[in-house]
């Protein structure tokens, strides 16, 4: 279990959260640092202002007019006690927006008045008369306190980036095992193939096995078919232009000779004698086939299959419908996926090479379009033209 949970994803997600979380408390320790020394900054500033209101000798009057004029980052905006604004004494603001916007200021105090508290400057006891400094936050201070949220973005980013990396990876040796499971099936398959042609050879010169010979033909042109099918999926197959409503038909009939007596067939091309489109008929055979038998599975040899095709512009759709036991919900998003299956028996590898084929040679799509368990379930296939 630890080992499950503590797989690359997991440690890259928790290296990243303690990045981010310790460069936020680290943020806010330094934004209140700077906050403190900007605010010493600010009282050192007005008291700068005090000296050039009250200076009698002219040096006190140059250090304090030097330390007002080497403060180029810290907004402050002057009011008097009744925080009534005086726009003469207001540093490192914009200009242009205090002469285009009569409302700027009262703005920009009302945000001083959140972030600090003023600083204020009595001139007279009686009657009370003060001016008040509030000040906002400098940019240094304002790209520390943004600075995690920067990162956060950052880190999201490459954790994305890497995580489509790794499938980009996981996807490409995927298909690199298919392929050569792929080839290598089809050279398996090759050998023992030519070898039975050569026996049928033998056995036609014998009198008498004319029906065994041509029964022992038709399975050994099936295992060719077999073959050539796997050594299309190793390798990119060539696509043609093929009547669709003939070679669905021709599977239909195929898939029926062996169903028994008790599933109904119907297949309607709604009016449409023919359906144009760009296909590798073995592998679209295959999948076709495929679909047929999982609905025969499904009904446990009886039942009623439907399969129909419509004909748009841009599209043809084949919808496969049978009256079986159903998927449940639990399981829909499973059902493509290498080795899983509810049978029994078999691999699980029949709708993953039917996905294979249709989304990546076809460049079609091939989903769960509806199912319900005990009443059955729609297949559909849809190829762009």
């Amino acid at each position: 279990m630890i080992q499950y949970w503590l797989n690359g994803r997991t440690l890259l997600f928790i290296i990243a959260v303690s990045i981010v979380t310790g460069t936020i408390f680290y943020s806010q320790y330094l934004s209140k640092k700077i906050a403190a020394d900007e605010k010493q900054r600010v009282e050192t500033w007005v008291e700068a202002q005090k000296t050039i209101m009250n200076a009698t000798d002219q040096t006190s009057l140059n250090l304090a007019a030097k330390i007002s004029s080497e403060n180029k980052d810290i907004p402050i905006i002057e009011t008097d006690e009744k925080d009534k604004i005086n726009p003469g004494n207001c540093v490192n603001l914009d200009s242009a927006s205090i002469a285009s916007d009569k409302h700027y200021l009262s703005k920009k105090l009302e945000e001083f008045r959140k972030q600090n508290d003023p600083i204020t400057l009595i001139l007279i006891d009686s009657p009370y008369t003060a001016n008040k400094y509030y000040f906002g936050e400098s940019v240094l201070q304002k790209e520390v306190r943004y600075y995690p949220i920067v990162q956060l973005i950052i880190v999201g980013l490459f954790i994305i980036i890497t995580v489509i990396a790794q499938r980009t990876s996981y996807i490409s040796t995927q298909n690199q095992l298919w392929a050569g499971m792929a080839k290598e099936t089809a050279h398996q398959l090759g050998t023992p193939v030519s070898s039975l042609k050569g026996w049928i050879e033998v056995l036609k010169e014998i009198p008498g096995n004319e029906k065994v010979n041509t029964e022992i033909e038709k399975d050994v042109k099936r295992l060719e078919l077999i073959t050539d099918r796997f050594g299309k999926i190793g390798s990119k197959p060539s696509l043609e232009l093929c009547n669709l409503s003939e070679q669905v038909s021709s599977m239909v009939e195929y898939i029926k000779k062996r169903s028994g007596g008790k599933v109904d067939f119907i297949f309607n091309t709604n009016g449409a004698s023919e359906i144009i489109a760009m296909i590798s008929p073995p592998l679209f055979d295959w999948v076709i086939e495929n679909l047929l038998k999982n609905a025969l599975d499904a009904m446990e040899g009886k039942g009623k299959i439907t399969i129909n095709m419509t004909d748009t512009v841009s599209q043809v759709k084949i919808d496969i419908t049978d009256t079986g036991k159903g998927i449940n919900k639990a399981n829909l998003q499973h059902v493509f996926e290498p080795g899983f299956t509810t049978k029994k028996r078999g691999w699980g590898l029949g709708l993953t090479l039917a996905k294979r084929i249709i989304e990546q040679y076809h460049k079609g799509a091939i989903y769960v379009k509806s199912s319900e368990p005990g009443k059955g379930t729609t297949f559909r296939i849809e190829l762009n033209k």
